[in-house]
């Protein structure tokens, strides 16, 4: 999977990054439009020229539609609705605005081309190399068709401007607007990558972050969580083995054997916690090995469809690039990919789609994503679901997520998710991929 594509898989996050990337845009672009204001009333002074003849009073007039229209924006911006839209709506425009600004001051002649390239920069910013590469193309048939159209006189020159055929031949036309083409283009995809790049980064960072924040908090406790699932654990095996002997003297079926069955049955379900509680505080990695990521999320997609609980109603559909190995014990990775599996299923009411990405950009880190269309998690809940004990299934512990979050940091992973309310969550896992570990420890070597 392209890095490009790995970005967008990976992100819940364009609504907020999008907004703040679009409202300093249009602020930049509110600023340009003053500037452009000032430098024509300078340079008219400077010229002794009337501030209101041409071509400054066309250059007024299109400063002040760049205002109207940087207004417009704020306003839908506001309304945080259809920002993708919006982002392309202005990008577009401004390449039309921009075409308008070669016009009046000379066309073929005019400084301002480089315009073009700004505003495929800030378009990869905010729709990364699709963006880039779809402005390089706005840019690039307005100018051509306006050097063209100009230079076969279907387009008069601005105010006394002489027509460009009288000046230039057809060869300095092609020649011209080859070169500013392939600018653009190059433009287009340099800061896409770079774009792509950052972002991924600014990406990474963020679940490293969040990653350590969780790992110190649950630091904390781990002392505390191990003695006490130890304290709990001897007591329920002597009140496990006691229940047992009392119901061998009782008749089956009987009222007594019924409470003695409720009681054993609780207490197999508080060992099983005792256990998971253990696990939290002190996973062990002494079965680690190399195994092979595609084969294990294959087992655990068949082993979940063929559920009777989830086959019905729940679809699974991978993108997994295969031969990527990760070391950790199987059972423990199993374990990971059910139990996140299991969540994004329970969080679909009705029927819905479960997606599991397996991918390595560069071949030094393993990203695996499960992406659900769920109802998605709020901001209020979604600052603990890590956290032991917290839980907002009626039957549930809370510790399923804090013990995937311990098993995945014990093999020197991370873990992070984001999440829209009523469209889906997302879990990101990272792990160091075995091939690249393997790798350098051969070099390594004497």
């Amino acid at each position: 999977m392209p890095l490009d594509k790995l970005v967008e898989t990976n992100s819940f996050q364009p609504n907020s990054e999008l907004y703040t990337q679009t409202k300093w845009i249009i602020l930049a672009r509110v600023v340009f439009a003053i500037v452009l204001i000032f430098s024509s009333l300078f340079f008219s002074t400077g010229d002794s020229l009337s501030i209101l003849s041409q071509p400054f009073l066309s250059l007024y007039n299109m400063a002040a539609l760049v205002l109207v229209l940087s207004i417009l924006y704020i306003f839908w911006l506001n309304q945080k609705k259809g920002l993708l839209a919006l982002a392309y709506f202005q990008t577009i425009m401004d390449t039309f605005l921009v075409t308008g600004i070669i016009f009046i001051t000379g066309s073929f002649d005019s400084v301002f081309t480089f315009l073009y390239l700004l505003v495929i920069i800030y378009s990869s910013m905010l729709l990364l190399i699709k963006g880039g590469f779809v402005m390089a193309t706005f840019s690039s048939l307005q100018y051509a068709l306006l050097i063209e159209l100009q230079y076969y006189r279907v387009i008069p020159p601005f105010m006394e401007h002489y027509p460009i055929s009288l000046n230039v031949d057809g060869y300095q036309i092609i020649y011209r607007i080859i070169i500013i083409i392939s600018a653009c283009f190059t433009v287009a995809v340099l800061s896409g990558i770079l774009s792509l790049q950052l972002k991924s980064a600014r990406h990474d960072l963020k679940i490293t972050q969040e990653h350590l924040k969780r790992v110190e908090k649950m630091a904390a406790m781990d002392e505390m969580i191990s003695g006490i699932a130890h304290e709990i654990k001897n007591p329920l095996a002597s009140l496990s083995g006691s229940i047992q002997l009392l119901k061998e003297d009782t008749t089956a079926g009987s009222y007594e054997d019924k409470l003695m069955q409720i009681i054993l049955r609780e207490t197999e379900r508080l060992k099983q916690i005792a256990n998971d509680i253990r696990l939290f505080a002190k996973p062990r990695k002494t079965n680690a090995s190399p195994v092979d990521m595609t084969q294990a999320i294959e087992d655990v997609a068949t082993l979940f469809l063929n559920t009777a609980k989830w086959k019905t109603r729940i679809q699974i559909s991978t993108k997994i690039k295969k031969n990527l190995f990760v070391t950790i014990d199987p059972i423990h990775l199993k374990q990971i990919l059910w139990n996140i599996v299991k969540n994004a299923a329970e969080s679909i009411e009705n029927k819905g789609e479960i997606i599991i990405s397996l991918n390595s950009p560069n071949n030094k880190r393993i990203y695996l994503t499960i992406q659900d269309n769920g109802m998605g998690i709020d901001s209020a809940k979604a600052k603990h679901i890590f956290d032991p004990f917290y839980t907002t299934k009626p039957k549930g512990t809370g510790l399923g997520l804090s013990i995937i979050h311990r098993i995945i940091d014990t093999y020197e992973g991370m873990i992070d998710f984001e999440s829209i309310p009523g469209k889906g969550t997302i879990f990101t896992i990272i792990f160091k991929n075995y091939r690249s570990e393997d790798s350098r420890r051969q070099a390594t070597k004497p």
